[in-house]
């Protein structure tokens, strides 16, 4: 196959391909090619032009290797004459023409293909097998494989001792036989810290848990490196293993760090034509007391503008000590004040609870505690104190891609809070759960579908022996778009309106990239409150609409505008939502 480009008007050179009718290899002799990368880029320079031509040998002949082309012919030639026998010094003035002509020649296949010896489990690529098409690439896969098996199982130094690769021409033959020197068994030695500044470096080796003594595990490594970085107090951890042996077959190891500013600060907004603006500010710390225990402090106000009732304000915090029962289990304490002021209840609440968080992977976690509550609240049924003693557990599992922009996956989020009432509140258990899923199709995922599943249920108290902020409303941007916030509860014999004690709620939304940087998305969502626990006897309501999505590279800004479809009592008109992020 022969192909001739020209590298633009600017240019005084051009380009011929002379390749292999093998597209994937046309292509990737392409891609290595300097001289053709320097032409497209304009370059005019003969001696450039030489040198990158003269580069040229031996890229291609290592493309042509790694795909088991062992016996090729490269020619290149710069104006007639092969670049290999041209001076660079001294070479002034313009190029012609430049042709790169390959006749790779046989494949060769495995003749003998061994790494010798391999750890106990090892697998090796399924192509590095006697009547395979031989490569380099597959060769060093190979030998990977082999002394990754062994570091494994302990060998830090396992390395390649030897190999003897041989040729066959007239056969079209490669023998590749590899051995491995698996070196002793290994324990971890003394773990030195270095970069650490404000936290502690005792603190920094408890939380990455190489302990001394036990068996070196790669894998093992690895997470120590997850578990600092998760702290938010490192710009930066590598963990390195010293390049000698210490005594009695052990192996240090040094622990570097890149400290994070220690303070932040940061806010945010949202708006609706429904439940208005929205604003919040936070002021974290990342290393409260050297530890690498973050304080998170976050005021809020909701509603200023709206239609859904008057303001609501807050005033949280949140704290995170890593490592503190084990490596993987951190202490957290949670609270905070607010005062809501909702269509249908007004609430003051201040409420604190702790606990451990578990970390059992990337994806999975899972927390439990105590916590306590009390509230004045306002509804239908009077006004009321609730003094609430609760035990949270929390668990979540997210496999999306991207938190702010997933294309594919699924996350998953459930809360039971089991209760013991005092004053005017009942005892029972409060459950919540929230489910998504993400599909992207077609070049790039360009298109998503994605669907939401939210569940709550009160079990135990009558609607008038639970604060109103335990109990369930539908409608606005959390749930329904497009009917008016909270507008769906329980409608009392009074015609007062109160929340429910289950909640269904599913959203699906089907996304499209429009631009790079554009998308658009179609949306329609339902919910359904009921009296009882068990989501019997409840009504429901569905809202619809169209939004715009504007990427901004560290997620998308959503503009959403709903309408009402279905649902009982009166329904307003179009209701738009302005945020960061997606819906959900």
């Amino acid at each position: 196959m022969i192909l001739s480009l020209w590298a633009g008007m600017a240019s005084a050179a051009d380009l011929t391909l002379a390749f292999p009718a093998d597209e994937d290899l046309s292509e990737n002799l392409r891609a290595a090619s300097l001289v053709a990368t320097a032409i497209d880029e304009g370059e005019q320079e003969r001696r450039n032009l030489v040198a990158a031509a003269q580069a040229d040998y031996q890229r291609l002949l290592a493309v042509l290797f790694e795909a088991g082309y062992f016996g090729p012919i490269i020619s290149i030639t710069v104006d007639g004459v092969e670049a290999a026998e041209l001076p660079t010094i001294g070479q002034g003035g313009g190029v012609g023409n430049v042709t790169l002509r390959v006749e790779p020649g046989a494949r060769f296949l495995f003749g003998a293909a061994s790494v010798a010896p391999t750890a106990p489990g090892t697998e090796l690529p399924e192509g590095f097998a006697p009547g395979e098409p031989a490569g380099t690439a597959v060769i060093r896969q190979a030998a990977s494989a082999a002394v990754d098996g062994w570091r494994a199982g302990g060998y830090a130094k396992a390395e390649v001792s030897g190999q003897d690769i041989t040729a066959n021409h007239p056969a079209s033959r490669l023998d590749a036989r590899i051995a491995i020197a698996p070196g002793p068994r290994l324990l971890y030695g003394v773990a030195l810290v270095e970069g650490a500044e404000r936290v502690r470096s005792n603190h920094i080796a408890r939380i990455a848990d190489l302990r001394q003594g036990q068996v070196f595990d790669p894998d093992e490594v690895q997470a120590a490196a997850r578990r600092l970085q998760r702290t938010g107090a490192f710009s930066s951890v590598s963990i390195t293993e010293a390049d000698d042996i210490g005594p009695a077959d052990t192996l240090p190891m040094t622990i570097q760090v890149v400290e994070r500013l220690p303070r932040r600060f940061g806010a945010g907004a949202e708006i609706s034509s429904d439940e208005g603006l929205s604003t919040s500010a936070f002021w974290l710390h990342r290393n409260l007391t050297g530890y690498a225990d973050s304080l998170r402090i976050e005021g809020g106000i909701e509603g200023i503008g709206g239609n859904s009732g008057g303001e609501d304000y807050s005033l949280t915090f949140a704290y995170n000590r890593p490592a503190t029962f084990n490596p993987e289990t951190d202490l957290f304490v949670n609270g905070g004040i607010e005062s809501l002021d909702q269509p249908s209840f007004s609430s003051d609440r201040a409420y604190i609870e702790g606990g451990a968080r578990r970390i059992v992977s990337e994806e999975f976690q899972y927390s439990y505690g105590i916590g306590y509550q009390y509230s004045e609240t306002t509804d239908a049924f009077g006004t009321r104190e609730f003094s609430i003693l609760s035990l949270p557990l929390e668990a979540t599992y997210d496999r999306r891609d991207d938190a702010l922009n997933p294309k594919d996956g699924f996350y998953i989020e459930a809360d039971l809070r089991p209760f013991q009432g005092f004053l005017t509140a009942g005892t029972g258990a409060l459950f919540n759960a929230d489910l998504r899923g993400y599909q992207g199709f077609g070049e790039g995922r360009k298109t998503v579908i994605a669907a939401r599943l939210q569940l709550g249920s009160l079990v135990g108290p009558e609607i008038n022996d639970a604060p109103s902020e335990m109990l369930f409303f539908s409608g606005g941007g959390g749930s329904v778009r497009g009917q008016d916030f909270q507008s769906l509860g329980v409608t009392l014999p009074s015609g007062d309106v109160v929340g429910g004690r289950s909640f269904v709620g599913l959203s699906t939304e089907l996304r499209r990239d429009v631009t790079e940087n554009i998308g658009v998305v179609g949306f329609v969502d339902y919910g359904m409150i009921s009296p009882d626990s068990g989501f019997a006897n409840g009504e429901s309501h569905v809202g619809a609409g169209l939004g715009v999505r504007y990427n901004t590279g560290i997620g998308p800004i959503r503009l959403d505008v709903g309408l009402p479809v279905s649902g009982p009592g009166d329904q307003s008109g179009v209701s738009i939502y302005i945020g960061i992020g997606q819906a959900f």
